[in-house]
């Protein structure tokens, strides 16, 4: 982990105490939970820049409330005073450390102070007492990414039906359909048998009515006998009919020619030179042209089994083409709405996270999942993260052990490209003596814990790592070093080689070294949004409950 690679580099440095620097506190004694007033007082030039305490420096104490400084005009000099409410949680003596205030960039301490801290005594025979809470099931809210999800289901559901109701589903004949796929003597029967429901004789209609009785007959010879009767003219028709009865490729007799014949050329005088035939005429036409029909039933031979065969693969050709030409139509018609769906979604959510979101992506995944809001470290780092920061043992070399410890925690690893990393580092600093009364505190140089980080960087493998530098304040107000830049990192040591982006924030306060370290993939919109919004959450004391206010 990249915390423990940041070597720590600490030295100490010895002030005295003057009497321009002041502290008391306003009682010894207290509850626990309950807060003192610790005020410190500096008599100062006008002209001096003072400098007081910052964050948790008051450890073991809390420090709950920093209030703004006082100040006082005293003739050439500023009495300064600024009022710390502290508090503790457990019982126990405890040794408010001496405090540093700069005055002109030299530094000035305060006295150590004891005060105690009393437990509360509860009547357990009067106080009411509860069990445990159980731990209470949270339903994870949704996101865009499942609302876009759903949207793209719901229209592959609804194109997946159209396709079906309108090309692939076998729709009900109707009953021009269910008389086409009768054989031709059939259908011409059938037709015969309508022409006498028409009731155009009954109306008299006898053009209607012959033009209707000659298709019937023109049909059936179109489709069994001369595959040009529909267009053929009366005598063109007979002299065919004559001409494949004297070749002999039908049967028919010259009987039977000369009843189509007259029956035809009737019909010619009807349509065009508006002759009236007798009803009784009529209907023994008809008669006619229905036995004309048997006769040429009768006297086409029986289809060869060849025949039937080649009849039905051309039945199965034709089918297979209907299927190829229904499957082309589908994947035209999908297609079309396929890209017609990205290209409306892509409008209202853009492109990118539309293909990230049917593809996947892992940092849009982390950014629209669940954040986890907590506190790492003593004293604490307040964060919000896409995953719970996980407790791992940082090494201290054995040297070392004696004069810190060091808590961290992380979500993945600087090889990960994405990491989060929270490193609290504490200096033990020795109990108080009258000899050692006046020496300064420990403390850490930011700048020189930067540089050993991005040392450390190098040694997990990174490369061509640039640096910047400034100063950074959380939105709580606390004061640290922010290092930043970008890197090229070598994924498990492959050939694999991405370019990241870094941030190094440090804060130091006292004996206290905290830093939070986040490395993310370049030109990553959804990672850069996800760095944002964790350095946005970061603060470095809790806020105040409702009994502190």
């Amino acid at each position: 982990m990249f915390q423990a690679s940041c070597f720590m580099l600490f030295f100490l440095c010895s002030f005295f105490s003057s009497a321009q620097v002041t502290s008391e506190i306003d009682t010894t004694k207290i509850r626990i939970g309950e807060q003192i007033n610790y005020k410190i007082k500096v008599e100062a030039d006008s002209l001096a820049l003072v400098v007081f305490p910052e964050g948790q420096t008051f450890m073991p104490l809390e420090n709950v409330e920093a209030l703004k400084i006082d100040t006082i005009k005293r003739d050439a000099k500023f009495l300064l005073s600024r009022i710390y409410k502290l508090t503790q949680f457990d019982s126990g003596v405890y040794t408010i450390p001496r405090q540093k205030i700069i005055i002109d960039e030299k530094p000035f301490f305060t006295d150590s102070l004891k005060i105690d801290v009393n437990t509360i005594e509860i009547d357990t025979t009067k106080q009411k007492l509860y069990d445990i809470k159980p731990i209470i099931e949270v339903e994870e809210s949704g996101s865009n990414r499942w609302q876009l999800i759903l949207g793209i289901l719901v229209t592959i559901a609804l194109i997946a039906f159209l396709l079906y109701w309108f090309i692939w589903r076998k729709k009900p004949l109707t009953e021009a359909e269910e008389i086409a796929l009768l054989p031709p003597y059939d259908r011409a029967k059938l037709a015969l048998s309508k022409l006498d429901e028409s009731q155009y004789l009954m109306r008299s209609e006898v053009k209607e009515y012959y033009s209707e009785l000659t298709f019937i007959i023109r049909k059936y010879l179109d489709e069994k006998v001369y595959d040009r009767a529909l267009e053929s003219t009366t005598a063109e028709l007979i002299n065919r009919l004559n001409l494949l009865k004297d070749g002999n490729q039908i049967p028919l007799s010259k009987e039977t020619i000369l009843h189509i014949e007259s029956i035809l050329k009737r019909a010619d005088l009807v349509k065009f030179a508006k002759s009236a035939p007798d009803t009784a005429l009529a209907e023994m036409d008809k008669i006619t042209i229905d036995k004309a029909i048997d006769h040429v039933k009768e006297s086409l031979p029986e289809p060869s089994e060849e025949e039937k065969l080649l009849d039905q693969k051309y039945k199965e050709a034709q089918e297979r083409k209907k299927k190829r030409r229904k499957i082309w139509i589908t994947i035209g018609i999908s297609v079309f709405l396929i890209i017609t769906t990205f290209i409306g979604f892509g409008i209202k959510y853009g492109f990118g996270y539309v293909k990230d979101t049917i593809i996947g992506h892992e940092s849009k995944e982390l950014l629209e999942g669940n954040w986890v809001e907590s506190a790492y470290g003593f004293p604490p780092v307040f964060i919000e993260t896409p995953k719970v920061l996980k407790r791992v043992d940082s090494p201290i070399p054995d040297e070392a052990k004696d004069k810190l410890t060091m808590t961290t925690f992380v979500y993945g690893t600087m090889l990960d490209v994405f990491s989060v990393a929270v490193n609290t580092t504490t200096l033990k600093v020795p109990k108080q003596t009258p000899q050692t009364k006046d020496t300064e505190n420990p403390t850490f140089d930011l700048l020189k814990v930067a540089e050993q980080s991005i040392k450390g960087f190098e040694a997990k493998g990174a490369t061509n790592i640039t640096v910047k530098q400034d100063q950074y304040v959380t939105p709580n107000g606390a004061e640290g070093l922010k290092t930043f830049g970008t890197m090229s990192i070598n994924i498990l040591n492959t050939n694999n080689i991405v370019e990241a982006e870094y941030m190094l924030l440090c804060f130091s306060n006292e004996n206290v070294l905290q830093q939070i370290i986040i490395t993310w993939p370049k030109e990553d919109v959804y990672a850069d949004e996800m760095a944002e919004r964790i350095i946005d959450s970061i603060e470095l004391k809790a806020e105040e409950t409702e009994e502190e206010k």
